[in-house]
């Protein structure tokens, strides 16, 4: 689709926003993921007109046929990413043109139409723009924005779907861990696998987080806040938690993050935290680390930190890891220094309040 050719979003009154005095009430503890804005967006798509009827309007139900595509053959991506206030006061994605790309990357693996990364990122603004006063007053806070896109077209039949719908909706977002607990415990995935090569580990759609619930119940039965899995071949390499990747730093400064080769998924935080480290003069290797060696290095302190990342949690600590073999401890327990500095020089760079040589930062006007 060209340029010239996409849909203009349309702007739909909302009859009913939230009184303020509600609104305010809201999102002066929001939590993650509960606490939804006004307004979404909505696109159609439909083969041999492409994208069409763009609105953005007043957030609500949708209304679907019981043989709607997406609710029997799971043809659906999302993405995820947050609006941050800036020091100035103003408002800023982080990095939307790699939530696009990789939006896009997960539509063609689950055989669906590209959305333009033009439409994808001035609709996230615009919505972003009509919902401004959502943004809740707490420390580390931020909008969520969920994009995504569900197979629409009415029919039983197992084959790509011919229409679709793609929609964003946002959430005032507080901290994603509720004990906000200095750092947390995983749990090492025995019995359950998250992805294997040639499947849809790379790919964010509903799917890989629907198979990772029952390990993730377990881990939360045996007091843990977070699963991690291991590879689907040999059952031995580290792969990623549910829904973040995972970094080692070791006592010489250096540090391991796993590969993805199409079964982790690439995270954003993670590509930029990669970058960080490596403007700071660390090695960082993306090469496979097995369990018994995580370990084994936990018990010699040769590992001193592990951390986790994501866009919902940021940067996260880990201290201990538990499974059936056991338990061990990462360095003290707690928080690790490179991870906490880590974590305040990718914030700072999100909340504007450090320089953006990278051109990360894309201002909301």
């Amino acid at each position: 689709m060209s340029q010239s050719a996409l849909p203009k979003l349309e702007r739909l009154p909302h009859p009913s926003p939230v009184a303020d005095d509600v609104r305010a009430g809201l999102i002066a503890d929001p939590g993650f993921g509960r606490v939804f804005t006004d307004h979404m967006v909505t696109i159609k798509y439909s083969e041999g007109q492409g994208w069409h009827s763009a609105t953005l309007g007043p957030r609500g139900p949708l209304t679907l046929d019981p043989a709607t595509a997406v609710l029997h053959y799971a043809q659906e991506i999302f993405e995820g990413l947050k609006a941050y206030r800036l020091a100035d006061g103003s408002m800023a994605l982080f990095r939307p043109d790699a939530n696009a790309r990789r939006f896009n990357q997960s539509a063609r693996r689950l055989a669906m139409p590209e959305l333009p990364e033009s439409l994808f990122i001035d609709s996230i603004k615009a919505l972003i723009e009509a919902d401004k006063g959502w943004f809740p007053p707490v420390e580390g806070g931020s909008i969520y924005i969920r994009p995504f896109m569900i197979a629409s077209e009415v029919f039983l039949g197992v084959k790509p779907s011919s229409e679709y719908l793609f929609m964003i909706i946002c959430s005032a977002a507080g901290n994603y861990f509720k004990s906000g607990a200095p750092a947390i415990k995983i749990w090492i995935s025995e019995s359950y696998t998250r992805a294997a090569p040639g499947g849809t580990g790379a790919a964010k759609c509903g799917g890989n987080y629907a198979a990772s619930l029952i390990a993730q119940q377990e881990a939360t039965a045996n007091g843990c806040d977070q699963v991690v899995f291991l590879d689907a071949a040999e059952h031995r390499w580290v792969e990623e938690l549910g829904g973040m990747n995972m970094f080692f730093v070791f006592d010489d400064g250096s540090i391991i993050t796993p590969p993805t080769g199409g079964t982790i998924l690439e995270g954003i935080t993670r590509a930029s935290l990669i970058e960080l480290a490596r403007e700071e003069g660390l090695t960082v290797r993306e090469e496979n680390y097995a369990i018994d060696q995580w370990r084994a290095d936990a018990e010699s302190g040769k590992l001193v930190e592990s951390f986790a990342c994501g866009t919902a949690a940021v940067v996260t600590p880990v201290g201990s890891v538990h499974g059936v073999q056991g338990s061990f401890t990462i360095g003290s327990g707690g928080p690790g220094q490179l991870t906490q500095k880590l974590r305040a020089k990718l914030v700072d760079i999100q909340r504007g309040t450090a320089p953006d040589p990278h051109g990360w930062v894309d201002r909301i006007n």
